[in-house]
């Protein structure tokens, strides 16, 4: 019986997944937001504040945030299997999407158009983020003083402040000010990882034109296993947004290594930005661009691969750091903190995307069918596409 549970548990987590791995538009805080409305509003596997507890602990990891939670929320459902299971299906659709689209930029030398979609994609994304800022800030804003350290927060990342040294500072706010309250009566142990990358957001056109592929010479001297050594170092070491890549890649892949052009780089986060799924699926165009199918793979899975090993080792400990009250207000604190940094990205993306009456017409509709009649995200998405192409005619 309790192999046909796990077995149902498991194939549950693949077909969620799956779907917003499709699905899934505008980046970590986005994809979040998704899966909050899923697995905490939907099918009520997680209590909102344990999810929290995830989102500020993939905060404090390397890895890409959103692919990380949904590794968390399948270990939590399906143990191990549901790890390996909800990970791979909420990467898989972007690495096969992804695929496709580097065989026809190496075959043609062109990025196919999508801005008619995307302009109806964008402002949909930023009512579902509003939304589950609005929720999830309801339950992490347990006091006035969480409340001041969220906003702090924010208005730390929108001046650029480097996110996770923001993250960790309302953290580090938050243990003194339960300090101050004389509760503190053991000294604090445990660890804080050193984080100081900035990251990059690089909004890329998609009607890109570009000189398409690597010639046969630069390809056949890059080895899969130096390839795969790079993208394993740097899913190991990225932290922040997914967009720290480009920083990356540009530093190893351009100026070091001579593999891509400058060019190529653009072409590569353009197409991590307009496919569904996390913006590392960048690594698979990368990787075909370098070494063809086997590139892809290899890349694909090195840059993935160390954070299905984060989460095996953190996940355990979340439980006991909520039951520290020192590491209780610590969480508390890097909830909220998280909330707000969701809040700015909200705000610096809404001043980006919505930009004229059909941006705002979509957003609001998008708002208010979320809101009053709880139409899944997933049809808000695929609604905004149609609208945003419906309206780029006129």
């Amino acid at each position: 019986m309790e192999a046909g549970v796990e077995i149902k548990k498991v194939s549950e987590l693949i077909k969620l997944f799956l779907k917003l791995g499709t699905f899934s538009f505008g980046g970590p805080a986005a994809y979040i937001a998704l899966m909050e409305e899923e697995v905490v509003n939907r099918r009520k596997w997680l209590t909102r504040e344990h999810f929290l507890d995830l989102v500020g602990a993939t905060n404090l990891i390397p890895g890409p945030n959103a692919t990380e939670m949904a590794i968390h929320i399948g270990y939590i459902r399906g143990g191990f299997s549901g790890l390996i299971a909800a990970g791979i299906s909420f990467i898989l659709p972007a690495a096969i999407i992804t695929g496709i689209l580097a065989w026809a930029y190496v075959e043609f030398g062109t990025l196919p158009e999508a801005s008619n979609i995307l302009f109806g994609i964008k402002p949909v994304v930023i009512s579902i983020i509003v939304m589950a800022v609005l929720r999830l800030g309801k339950t992490a804003a347990k006091s006035t003083l969480l409340t001041v350290i969220g906003v702090g927060v924010a208005v730390a990342s929108l001046s650029g402040v480097n996110e996770v040294l923001s993250l960790l500072c309302g953290g580090i706010i938050g243990i003194a000010l339960y300090a101050l309250k004389g509760n503190v009566h053991k000294g604090i142990t445990g660890w804080f990882i050193p984080l100081s990358i900035q990251p990059i957001t690089l909004l890329a056109d998609s009607k890109t034109r570009a000189v398409a592929a690597v010639s046969a010479a630069a390809v056949a001297g890059v080895s899969l296993w130096k390839l795969g050594l790079f993208f394993l170092k740097t899913g190991s070491v990225l932290y922040g947004s997914g967009y720290v890549l480009v920083a990356f890649l540009e530093g190893g892949l351009v100026r070091d290594y001579g593999w891509l052009s400058h060019q190529q780089l653009l072409d590569a986060i353009a197409i991590g930005q307009f496919t569904p799924g996390p913006v590392l699926s960048a690594a698979t165009f990368v990787g075909y661009v370098i070494s063809g199918p086997l590139g892809a793979l290899v890349s694909t899975i090195a840059i993935f691969l160390p954070s299905f090993l984060f989460v095996l080792i953190l996940n355990p400990v979340i439980p006991r750091l909520r039951a520290s009250k020192v590491m209780s207000a610590f969480l508390d604190a890097i909830n909220i903190s998280a909330v707000g940094l969701m809040a700015s990205v909200v705000i610096s993306l809404a001043g980006q995307v919505i930009t004229d009456w059909r941006g705002i017409a979509i957003a609001v509709v998008a708002a208010v069918a979320g809101i009053h009649f709880r139409i899944n995200n997933a049809w808000l998405i695929a609604g905004g596409a149609a609208l945003g192409w419906l309206l780029q005619q006129i």
